[in-house]
């Protein structure tokens, strides 16, 4: 059977510039690492001139949130409910999600989604947003409604 030279030549000298790339990212990122880190043992070092007795290790390293691109901070729940106040049926996180989302830019990626989706949950557990519809999996959700007297 042939093989294909041509194709197995080229696929490996993608591959070699692809290596040299990260390898050159690897690189950066160690040298960046060095500098922070010489940093952080001069900010050390003056923090034990001021007292002696203090312990670095202490600290904790900070994190930064990721923002959501498409919702400030508060705003989630209150788009939810009502996205679920619109609803004419009972709803799936997924399908709110898809509703928050529709005519949204930039378009989410499958990770935001399933990220957003995660918040939507976590938001409706935590507030009783409305009742679970049905048994199963998908929760399905709706608000409660006031019954008039």
């Amino acid at each position: 059977m042939p093989r294909a030279e041509i194709l197995s030549k080229q696929a490996l000298h993608t591959l070699t510039q692809l290596h040299a790339e990260l390898a050159g990212k690897i690189e950066t990122n160690r040298k960046s690492g060095d500098k922070l880190r010489s940093q952080m043992v001069q900010v050390e070092a003056v923090m034990k001139m001021l007292d002696p007795d203090f312990n670095a290790r202490a600290i904790s390293a900070k994190r930064r949130n990721v923002g959501n691109p498409w919702f400030k901070r508060g705003t989630l729940y209150r788009a939810v409910v009502d996205t679920l106040r619109r609803a004419e049926r009972p709803m799936t996180a997924d399908d709110i999600c898809k509703a928050l989302l529709a005519g949204k830019s930039p378009a989410a990626t499958g990770k935001q989604e399933n990220n957003l989706q995660a918040a939507i949950l976590a938001a409706l557990r935590k507030r009783d947003g409305g009742p679970v519809v049905g048994e199963g999996a998908p929760a399905r959700w709706a608000l409660k409604r006031q019954e008039t007297p």
